[in-house]
C-alpha cells in the first residue's frame, strides 16, 4: 500500500524516511475523497483546489499536496528543507505537504509508484477512436488469468493516468492504461511515468485536429506512444490504418499487426453482424481458425476485438482465455441499447462523437430492422477539418435513416448534406437545441422504431435519452 513515508521520499528525493501511515487514494475532487486519501491540490481554469483542503480533511484526508497553505493553523511539512525522520514523529495529521508544483509533485510520485512495481506489465492503449473501449475489453481478456487494473473512466491524461497508477497494489500484474493526447509531448509523458511494455494504436483520424493543429501533429503524438517502448517490448497495431501501420518503423519493440488482411499477424474474416446480438467472425493467427461470437455491437467492433485478442496473444494467454474475456458482457461500454416511447428503441451512444464514430453507428443502425431516425448533435475540436466531417457524416445518414433530427449550429451541416446527397426534406429536421428535438421526438417515435442518438459530450445529448425514456 502507497504510505506517507513513500511520498516523502519519493519528493524528497531521500531515502529512510519512515511513516506507516497508509494513504489510501489520491483524489483531485474533495467530494470524492475516502478516509485515509492524499488530497492533490490542483489549480484549474476556474476552480483552485486549495479551496477545497479543509474540506478534503473533513471528509478524511490524512495529507493534501498544496503550493500554499490555505488556512492558518493547519499542520504543515515543506519540502524546500531537508526532512528528519525526528520532524515526522512530530507531525499532527491531517498535514498539507507544501511542495514547488502539486501536478508535478503527483507525477513524480506516480512514476516512482510504478518503478516499485518492477514486476507489473503495463499495455499502454491510445488512437483517435475506440480508445476507451479497446481498453475495457483488454482489461477484461487479461483479467482471465492476471490481477489486472486498468483507469477508470477518462482518467487518460497528465492528472489522471498518475491518480490510476497510485492505485497499484502489490497484487496487480497487468495494469492497462488509456492514453489521451491534445498537445506534442502529451503522451511521451504519460509513457515516462507509466513504462509501458506494450503499446496498442487504434487509428488515427482528425479528432482533436482543432487542438492539435494538424494532421502531422496527431500522427506524430499518437506514435509517441510506440516511440516510447523498449526494444523488448511490442507494439500492436492496426494495419487497416495506413497512418498506423507506418508506425512500425518508427518503433525498436517488436511489430504485431491486426486487422482485416491475411497480411496482418491476426486477422478477421467471414464477419456477421447479428444486430442487437453482437458479431460473430473468425480470427486467424498463424496455423490457427477460431470461430467466435462476442456481446460487441456492429461491424466495426471486429477491430476492438482484434485488439484485445492481440494483447491477450501477446501476453501469453490461451485462445479459450481469450474467448472468455471477448465474450464478458461488461466489455460494451458506449454504445447501449434502451427502450424508448411507444415500444421503440433507443441505441443511446452519446459518451461522445467524431465523425468515424458517427458512421460507425449509422453503419450499425443500417443493419437493424425497423423506421430508421438518428438524433445527431455537433461533433466538437475537429479544426479544419469541421464541415467536411459533418458533411461526410450527412452523406452516411441520407444512406441509412428514415428520419434525421441534427441539433446544434454545427449539425446543420450534416443536415444540409444529407439534403444534398437526396434525403427528402420532410425527412429532415434541424434545431438548436435538445428541447426542441425532444418535442419532435416525442411526437413523431412510434412502435418499432430504432433511434441513435449522438453527439459530442458538450451537447448533452443523454438529455435527450433520458426524455425519451422517462415515456417509455
Amino acid at each position: 500500500m502507497l504510505t506517507f513515508g513513500f511520498v516523502l521520499n519519493a519528493l524528497a528525493g531521500q531515502e529512510g524516511l519512515f511513516s506507516d501511515q497508509v494513504l489510501t487514494d489520491a483524489a483531485i475532487d474533495s467530494r470524492r475523497v475516502i478516509p485515509g486519501s492524499m488530497f492533490v491540490a490542483l489549480q484549474g481554469e476556474s476552480v483552485d483546489g486549495h479551496d477545497f483542503v479543509a474540506d478534503a480533511f473533513q471528509r478524511g484526508a490524512m495529507v493534501a499536496l498544496v503550493e500554499r497553505v490555505p488556512e492558518e493553523g493547519m499542520s504543515v511539512l515543506r519540502l524546500d528543507q531537508p526532512l528528519t525522520q525526528e520532524m515526522l514523529q512530530n507531525i499532527t495529521f491531517p498535514v498539507c505537504l507544501q511542495v514547488g508544483n502539486v501536478l508535478e509533485a503527483l507525477q513524480m510520485v506516480a512514476r516512482r509508484w510504478r518503478e516499485e512495481r518492477g514486476d507489473l506489465r503495463v499495455i499502454g492503449i491510445t488512437g483517435s477512436v475506440g480508445k476507451s473501449t479497446t481498453k475495457e475489453m483488454v482489461a477484461e481478456v487479461l483479467d482471465q488469468r492476471y490481477r489486472t487494473i486498468k483507469n477508470p473512466g477518462n482518467f487518460n491524461n497528465e492528472i489522471g493516468l498518475p491518480l490510476s497508477l497510485l492505485r497499484l497494489t502489490e497484487m496487480h500484474e497487468r495494469a492497462v492504461l488509456e492514453m489521451g493526447f491534445y498537445v506534442p509531448g502529451e503522451i511521451e509523458l504519460l509513457c515516462s511515468i507509466a513504462r509501458p511494455q506494450v503499446g496498442v494504436v487504434t487509428n488515427i483520424s482528425e479528432v482533436h485536429l482543432e487542438r492539435a493543429g494538424t494532421m502531422d501533429a496527431i500522427i506524430a503524438g499518437k506514435g509517441e506512444l510506440v516511440q516510447s517502448l523498449p526494444e523488448d517490448g511490442t507494439a500492436i497495431l492496426n494495419y487497416d490504418d495506413e497512418r498506423v501501420r507506418s508506425m512500425a518503423s518508427t518503433t525498436r519493440a517488436r511489430v504485431f499487426m491486426y486487422g482485416l488482411s491475411p497480411e496482418a499477424d491476426l486477422w478477421a474474416s467471414d464477419i456477421e453482424s447479428l444486430g442487437l446480438e453482437g458479431i460473430r467472425f473468425i480470427l486467424h493467427h498463424g496455423g490457427d481458425r477460431v470461430y467466435i461470437r462476442v456481446p460487441l455491437l456492429g461491424r466495426h467492433s471486429v477491430h476492438t476485438a482484434l485488439r484485445a485478442a492481440a494483447v491477450g496473444l501477446v501476453e501469453g494467454l490461451t485462445w479459450d482465455e481469450i474467448i472468455r474475456g471477448l465474450q464478458s458482457t461488461h466489455a460494451q461500454l458506449r454504445l447501449v441499447a434502451v427502450s424508448g416511447p411507444q415500444h421503440s428503441l433507443i441505441l443511446d451512444d452519446t459518451y461522445n462523437a467524431a465523425p468515424p464514430s458517427v458512421i460507425a453507428a449509422l453503419n450499425l443502425l443500417a443493419e437493424l430492422d425497423g423506421r430508421r431516425i438518428a438524433v445527431l448533435g455537433d461533433m466538437y475540436e475537429l479544426g479544419a477539418f469541421e464541415e467536411r466531417g459533418h458533411r461526410m457524416v450527412g452523406a452516411r445518414a441520407a444512406e441509412v435513416v428514415d428520419q434525421l433530427v441534427t441539433v446544434g449550429p454545427l449539425a446543420h451541416w450534416i443536415a444540409d448534406e444529407a439534403r444534398r446527397a437526396g434525403l427528402a426534406e420532410r425527412f429532415i429536421t434541424a434545431y438548436e437545441s435538445n428541447d426542441e428535438a425532444i418535442k419532435e421526438l416525442k411526437e413523431s417515435v412510434s412502435k418499432d422504431d430504432i433511434v441513435l442518438i449522438k453527439g459530442s459530450r458538450g451537447m448533452h445529448m443523454e438529455d435527450i435519452v433520458s426524455a425519451l425514456e422517462e415515456l417509455e
